[in-house]
């Protein structure tokens, strides 16, 4: 087996995040369902990666919150089409990883949230483009998607978010792209 910690070394390990005002501790694997907070995809669309930029220009992997009650393959239909205009071709795959996070904070993000402990879980969906993001007014304004090889993905999310570039180059390793 392949040591993933030494061939993604900014992925493994606990790190401090501000923003979060939690540590996060990258691992392999599925977390128990409900410390499910956030699911983020590695969408697949014909063999294609796709790969959003928001208004504020972030780049990531379609995704985000969990909101109250969601399953979490409502969670990825909702996200995709929000994020990237894409319905999902059948379920999404396993969740392969998350992040386990550990929060600093009085109280959770939101109330229904698990705390102090949860997790932010990351998969794979094939996808289909169905149209434009339907940018809700409560998430990210998404003002481009791309369709794009894995490895231009990547280079193309590390400009801003290195975390999901190693995160799909992970998903290709696992052998995780193939329908």
């Amino acid at each position: 087996m392949d040591d993933w910690a030494a061939r993604f070394p900014q992925l493994f390990g606990t790190t401090r995040h501000a923003y979060a005002n939690a540590d996060l501790e990258f691992r392999l694997g599925a977390p128990p369902d409900d410390l499910v907070t956030r699911l983020h995809l590695v969408a697949i669309d014909d063999g294609m990666v796709v790969v959003c930029r928001s208004v504020e220009e972030w780049r990531f992997l379609p995704g985000g919150r969990r909101e109250q009650g969601e399953s979490l393959h409502q969670v990825a239909e909702r996200e995709l089409l929000e994020e990237a205009g894409c319905s999902m071709v059948g379920r999404p795959g396993r969740v392969f990883a998350h992040l386990l996070v550990r929060s600093h904070g009085a109280a959770p993000h939101r109330a229904y949230f698990p705390h102090p402990q949860s997790a932010w879980a990351y998969a794979v969906a094939h996808v289909q483009m169905a149209g434009p993001p339907t940018n809700p007014e409560d998430g990210e304004a998404v003002v481009e998607v791309r369709r794009l090889p894995v490895p231009e993905a990547a280079d193309w999310l590390r400009v801003h978010d290195p975390e999901h570039a190693d995160v799909l180059l992970l998903a290709e390793a696992l052998g995780l792209l193939s329908p």
